[in-house]
């Protein structure tokens, strides 16, 4: 039955309510849980930023060269939650399970050859961000041992995946933020009560990252248990797990692309320079993660309708949870210029340093404004599992991207030019994933994306 024109705005009002209480329901757990994972390396910078410059440089590149082989492997959360939300819609609750158990044992196979590879290639990944002889030591030494946390992150990512899919967001925010507090308190008694430096941090950190994956493992194993799904690896499991994220390991990479030049770009202007940039950095990642707790929800939100053939829920869900894109975007740029002046002390930061750094985060709160609703299109996308166009999109608005960062990096422009430009490959991701939104190819119905 149709509604009269007097019942269509009061049923326009009911169904906002609804999409508002739903979001609610999965983005706040969220966003408690995604804004834990970046304290890890805030917690890192604000305890090694007292060690001094150096330290703190060699962490910013070592945090870079993991978050670039952590998040190349973001597939075994983004596309667990996107395929088991859709069976969870299609009403297959074992097989959503079984798909998730799956992307947990690729996980630990990933994690150990990561360990195996990437021991023996520590000096020349840190020597192609062109670190300096003063830097160099200190982010060897972190990105050795943190390699032995890989394992956990991996599992953290894969099983977290499971459990958005399962449109539960409530457990990884109290897993989360149980090893954030473990990680903060390991890393001051590492630090400053036994006095290891920079390897105290490394250690804490791979402590909380491998309990923390250890607790999500058991979650999934009960959830397993009560459905009776069996927990030995399938074969054909983990290489639909494997291939069909490939996509998805393209998108990432070109954000990867993107950060890491930002990075070289940094380096090449001096000790000061990265330091700034790598505390600018990571309030800039702690503010994305933040805004994610959006698109987290819709991922949950967009697979569960389209797996059960709902397309106008789907539409009606992602006009709404971009509104509160551009709101929460709007309203944490606002939150990061009225906390400015007071972030460089916590970091500990030298007087030059904190100078470079109240100037770039001027241009992080602007781009706020931006990222709210990119992030938010970003997860309706990848919850539709629309991986191809995500792919392609990645690769076209880093070609917008490397020009500009170039041209800072050749004209000698600043920490401030170069968020610029980040602001320019912002605008184009923009453009693309709202005209894509706009479309209906993303909209296919079914328990499965074919």
């Amino acid at each position: 039955m149709t509604p009269s024109p007097d019942q269509a705005p009061a049923t326009r009002r009911t169904s906002a309510r609804a999409h508002d209480r739903e979001i609610l329901r999965l983005a706040l757990p969220a966003f408690g849980a995604l804004v834990a994972e970046p304290l890890f390396l805030l917690t890192d910078s604000a305890i090694v930023g007292h060690l001094g410059t150096a330290p703190l440089g060699g962490l910013g590149v070592a945090g870079q060269a993991l978050g670039t082989l952590v998040n190349i492997c973001i597939f075994l959360a983004y596309g667990t939650t996107a395929a088991v939300a859709r069976l969870v819609g299609a009403g297959r609750l074992d097989q959503a399970i079984r798909q998730g158990l799956d992307g947990i044992w690729l996980a630990v196979g990933i994690g150990l050859l990561v360990i195996l590879a990437g021991w023996p290639l520590t000096p020349a990944i840190v020597d192609a961000f062109g670190a300096s002889a003063a830097v160099t030591p200190h982010a060897e030494t972190y990105l050795r041992i943190s390699l032995f946390g890989v394992p956990g992150m991996l599992v953290a990512l894969a099983s977290t995946g499971v459990l958005r899919g399962l449109q539960d967001t409530r457990t990884p925010l109290v897993v989360s933020v149980a090893t954030f507090a473990g990680n903060a308190a390991l890393n001051a008694t590492f630090v400053y009560g036994l006095h290891w430096g920079i390897a105290g941090s490394a250690w804490g950190t791979v402590v909380a990252q491998t309990v923390g994956g250890a607790v999500y493992v058991a979650t999934v194993l009960r959830a397993a248990h009560r459905h009776g799904t069996p927990l030995r690896p399938d074969l054909a499991g983990l290489r639909a797990a494997a291939t069909a994220g490939a996509n998805l390991v393209v998108r990432t990479l070109t954000l990867r692309v993107v950060l890491v030049a930002g990075t070289v770009v940094a380096t090449a202007m001096g000790d000061d320079e990265i330091a700034a940039y790598q505390v600018g950095f990571q309030v800039w990642w702690f503010l994305a993660l933040a805004l994610d707790a959006i698109a987290i929800a819709g991922q949950a939100i967009t697979g569960r309708c389209l797996g059960a053939g709902d397309v106008p829920a789907a539409r009606a869900a992602t006009w709404r949870m971009t509104q509160w894109g551009i709101v929460a975007g709007i309203g944490v740029g606002l939150a990061l210029l009225a906390v400015r002046p007071w972030l460089p002390a916590l970091f500990g930061v030298e007087p030059h340093v904190r100078s470079l750094l109240l100037s770039t985060l001027a241009v992080v709160a602007v781009l706020q404004v931006v990222a709210g609703p990119v992030f938010v299109l970003d997860g309706v996308l990848i919850g539709a599992g629309d991986m191809r166009f995500l792919a392609v999109a990645g690769v076209l608005t880093t070609l917008v991207f490397l020009p500009a960062a170039g041209a800072v990096r050749l004209t000698g422009g600043g920490l401030v030019a170069l968020w610029l430009a980040i602001g320019v490959w912002m605008l184009a991701r923009l453009a693309t994933l709202a005209w894509r939104a706009r479309g209906e190819a993303w909209l296919v119905t079914g328990a499965v994306r074919r």
